[in-house]
């Protein structure tokens, strides 16, 4: 059964390797019937689309679209396809510029493919997902597994599998780190014995993969697990206990050639800042040229409101605890602070001037915070950023809380969109903050930016 699922899996990845381009190259076709019209197309056209062909066949690969899908969600692959089909879409586009053949080809025709292709292969690789669930249900495509430990961080891992049946992961058995009694079992999973006999076990009975699930504390246990399984050909892996840490954007990785098991990081790194680089200066510029005469219009009202500066500067504390100097449209008395100091506002308190209250209540007041963006001491999106005084008095009191440090302070974020601003619970913004952190992608910054008007409008935690 094991060598009859290993030629599956081989199949099917060679399977999709071959399907992938040809389906783009399909759709190039139909994409020119579809906006083109009924002909066939020049010779230009179909060397263009083989050649995209030949492109898909390399790209592909190279965000591992064909790594094994158990236990990736859908979203992570659509993510991935996403990203495959705008790198063809560039790559093709820069040749075209290059070139200077862009001229022969349709643009319409183009955009036709690439979005027409997208949107074929979500379909496969949603029914490909579909199929293989079923199968998986009715107990096919499975990957049969034993998990080395009995204790609690492995009855955890044990019960995480069942709840993601989709992942055709089936646990056969357990093995104990201490003798057991005769027909022991744990949630209906028998107990086949102790760690020693495993090896002996698989000789007779092979599983797929083995899940060493052992505490941290068993370190002379797991080695000596590791030393006795050499001898079998099941998939080793090891199920480190870190979750009772608090972790954040966790990864594995390498430095000097030494594993390394990053528990806390920050998800702007390489292809990441990059990414949120350009999107923090290509709409920071569109948004600013777009609200530019609301800007200015404030600013006069400022001025001739009260007496004062229309911007009020403030240190804050942004990525790696750099500070910065933020702006904001002044919306209190130039003296407001003069013999408090820096304090919390609290909801009831008439700090405020007329307009400063409304530009508050609509957070106007921040928008002179798109020049801090296009300095690049903020972004778009990201947690909001304290005042230093504040962040000394917190870092201790509110778990998490410097973590919130480890991307860029936003004009806007996740905690802001669910009503979580002004005098609300810090601690509970604190966790949304670091959701933000753990869950990061363009898509979920774009996703709270649209989001954003609408809680301005609706929110009652501004003031």
């Amino acid at each position: 059964m094991r060598s009859i699922l290993r030629e599956s899996s081989t199949l099917l990845d060679v399977g999709l390797r071959i399907f992938d381009p040809l389906l783009v190259i399909v759709m190039g076709f139909v994409a020119y019937r579809m906006y083109l019209g009924q002909g066939d197309p020049p010779a230009r056209y179909i060397a263009a689309i083989f050649g995209v062909g030949l492109l898909a066949f390399a790209v592909f690969p190279s965000l591992a679209l064909y790594h094994s899908q158990r236990g990736i969600s859908f979203f992570d692959e659509v993510r991935a396809l996403v990203l495959a089909w705008f790198l063809i879409a560039v790559i093709g586009g820069a040749f075209l510029f290059l070139s200077k053949t862009g001229i022969e080809f349709s643009r319409g025709w183009a955009l036709t493919w690439i979005l027409g292709g997208l949107a074929a292969h979500f379909a496969t690789r949603a029914a490909l997902r579909l199929v293989l669930r079923t199968l998986r249900k009715r107990g096919r495509n499975l990957r049969h597994i034993v998990i080395v430990g009995t204790e609690a961080h492995a009855r955890g891992v044990a019960a995480r599998l069942r709840a993601a049946p989709w992942s055709g992961l089936a646990v056969r058995a357990f093995y104990a780190s201490e003798p057991v009694s005769m027909n022991a079992s744990i949630d209906g999973v028998p107990v086949a014995g102790a760690i020693e006999q495993l090896a002996t076990d698989l000789l007779a009975h092979p599983v797929d993969q083995v899940w060493i699930a052992l505490p941290l504390r068993a370190e002379e246990q797991i080695r000596r697990c590791l030393e006795s399984l050499r001898s079998t050909s099941a998939v080793l892996r090891f199920v480190p206990d870190i979750y009772s840490f608090h972790l954040l954007n966790h990864s594995v990785g390498e430095v000097a050639g030494m594993p390394v098991l990053n528990l806390t990081d920050t998800p702007l790194d390489g292809a990441g800042a990059t990414w949120k680089a350009i999107e923090d200066y290509l709409l920071g510029l569109a948004i600013t040229a777009i609200v530019s005469p609301l800007i200015l219009a404030i600013a006069l009202g400022v001025k001739l409101s009260s007496r004062g500066p229309v911007l009020y500067r403030q240190e804050r504390v942004t990525w790696n605890g750099r500070r910065f100097t933020m702006l904001k449209f002044r919306t209190m008395p130039a003296d407001a602070e003069a013999e408090s100091g820096p304090v919390w506002m609290r909801r009831g308190e008439k700090r405020t001037t007329a307009l400063g209250a409304i530009l508050r209540r609509f957070s106007l007041d921040e928008l002179p915070q798109l020049v801090n963006v296009l300095r690049g001491d903020m972004s778009l999106v990201g947690p909001r950023p304290e005042r230093p005084d504040f962040v000394a008095q917190f870092r201790d009191r509110i778990p998490g809380y410097m973590q919130k440090h480890l991307v860029k302070a936003g004009i806007t974020g996740w905690a802001q969109v669910n009503d979580l601003r002004g005098d609300s619970d810090l601690a509970q913004r604190i966790q949304y903050d670091l959701y933000y952190i753990e869950h990061w992608s363009i898509w979920f910054d774009l996703r709270i930016l649209a989001l954003t008007l609408w809680h301005i409008l609706k929110t009652r935690n501004a003031f």
